[in-house]
């Protein structure tokens, strides 16, 4: 077994790969809580692949999704996740843009809810019925994320930031696109998916790791497999599909978020820009680690958030001050294999003036650059939010889960912070922060159409 130690903040991570592939990751705590989470590599972006033939599959949006949901549903009728919630644990599982996880936390009962997890994730079962009787739910759940209106802010932007790129693909697909998921379609993408090598198991919590280890492999009945994967992404320009879009809600303040597409991401792969008649191909049925240029990158971008608009900045007391805002604007930082970008969301009644200002603060800093002073108070905020992110159990294998499909290894946060500098912070504001690459997502408020905003 591979230790991984990080002596800055004294904190180990066991690491076993074991015969069939998978790869586990456990890491004890002085805690009574357990938090187990096992994640695949397979997210909504994940709709075209070729697996063991050479003509590509291509799966219905939300499928993902669709799986994850089914994956509860056991042979004698019953449901996992109340089994698994009978016993007093808090379980659940989710599906992101590249990754599926199905997780518990529990103080007791672990070994039996260990027993529930380990089978239902190895053996699915699907048919006819239940997967139809899944339909309506998910019709439901996904008619309820299109009335929200910052979901719909964020997948407007996406639209008006990426042309093809599958992360315009709504997690849970459409209405439209799930009636065509049945059973077969199910087993096909879990045969493809769902292999110890395109898998992690992480535990984090009060346990002895030999103990936890063995309970781990006791209860593995996923087999090696030697067949080939690869996913394939939508060829896309490097270019915005529009300056801006807006939509009406039933909302009292209208949201904006602005958007700036990063073309690092398009660049990676080969050190080339993949576009209309390049498509990116991923080799997969791996893991890959340690990739601390996107750990820096991220840092960085969070970094920026903090010195241009976060609440000790001249832009946010100016902002504050005039009225203009009354919420600290939300700074995030998105990337995957193969797309990135900002946003910047914020709830006002000054779309024009508040999408101006931002502009104009972006200019100044990219005109006189970072101060010593600003750059030493948000290094060491940075580096004592990272430290505090192995503090809780579940928020530690959230974390780890996430940046590791990523190809960020368990510490790699705590070895970018330390190895970032004021010329980088620089490099990344010069690279991201372009206004050719900026868009505008607007959500009005319903029956005030008299408001019009001019963007450019």
């Amino acid at each position: 077994m591979e230790q991984i130690e990080n002596n800055t903040i004294g904190e180990k991570i066991f690491k076993e790969v074991l015969d069939n592939g998978l790869t586990v990751y456990l890491m004890p705590k002085e805690t009574k809580k357990k938090y187990i989470i096992w994640s695949t590599k397979f997210g909504s972006v994940d709709n075209k692949f070729y697996y063991e033939s050479d003509e590509m599959t291509i799966v219905p949006d939300g499928i993902a999704h669709y799986c994850e949901h089914k994956l509860f549903e056991q042979r004698d009728g019953t449901n996992s996740l109340d089994t698994l919630t009978s016993l007093g644990v808090d379980a659940n599982a989710y599906t992101s843009n590249d990754h599926t996880a199905y997780l518990f936390e529990c103080t007791e009962n672990f070994d039996e809810a260990l027993d529930e997890f380990m089978d239902y994730v190895q053996n699915p079962f699907f048919t006819d019925e239940n997967v139809e009787k899944e339909r309506g739910i998910i019709s439901q759940e996904i008619m309820m994320y299109d009335d929200y209106p910052e979901w719909k802010l964020y997948m407007n932007l996406m639209k008006a930031m990426y042309k093809s790129n599958e992360i315009n693909i709504d997690t849970a697909g459409t209405v439209e696109t799930i009636q065509d998921i049945d059973k077969e379609k199910l087993y096909q993408i879990y045969d493809a998916f769902y292999v110890p090598q395109n898998m992690i198991l992480i535990c984090v919590g009060g346990f002895d790791v030999d103990d936890m280890l063995s309970k781990i492999k006791n209860r593995m009945t996923m087999k090696r497999t030697n067949k080939s994967l690869q996913r394939v992404y939508n060829s896309d320009s490097p270019d915005i599909v529009k300056k801006y879009v807006e939509e009406s809600k039933e909302i009292s303040i209208p949201l904006v978020a602005i958007g700036f597409k990063d073309l690092f991401f398009y660049k990676k792969h080969n050190g080339e820009i993949y576009n209309s008649d390049k498509s990116f191909l991923s080799d997969d049925l791996k893991m890959e680690e340690n990739n601390i240029e996107l750990a820096k990158r991220d840092i960085a971008v969070d970094m920026l958030g903090d010195i241009i608009f976060g609440p000790c900045s001249k832009f946010y007391r100016k902002m504050y001050e005039s009225g203009m805002i009354t919420t600290d604007p939300s700074v995030q930082y998105e990337f995957s294999d193969n797309y990135g970008h900002v946003v910047i969301q914020i709830q006002t009644n000054h779309i024009e003036e508040f999408v101006q200002e931002v502009k104009n603060e972006i200019s100044y800093f990219i005109e006189n650059g970072i101060s010593d002073e600003d750059f030493n108070r948000t290094l060491r905020c940075e580096y004592s939010d990272v430290i505090r992110s192995f503090n809780e159990v579940s928020g530690i294998g959230n974390m780890l889960v996430s940046q590791i499909c990523k190809g960020i290894g368990p510490f790699g946060y705590i070895d970018a912070v330390k190895a970032l500098d004021k010329d980088y912070l620089m490099q990344v504001l010069k690279e991201i922060f372009v206004e050719k690459n900026m868009v505008v997502s607007v959500i009005k408020v319903e029956n005030k159409n008299d408001l019009k905003y001019n963007i450019s």
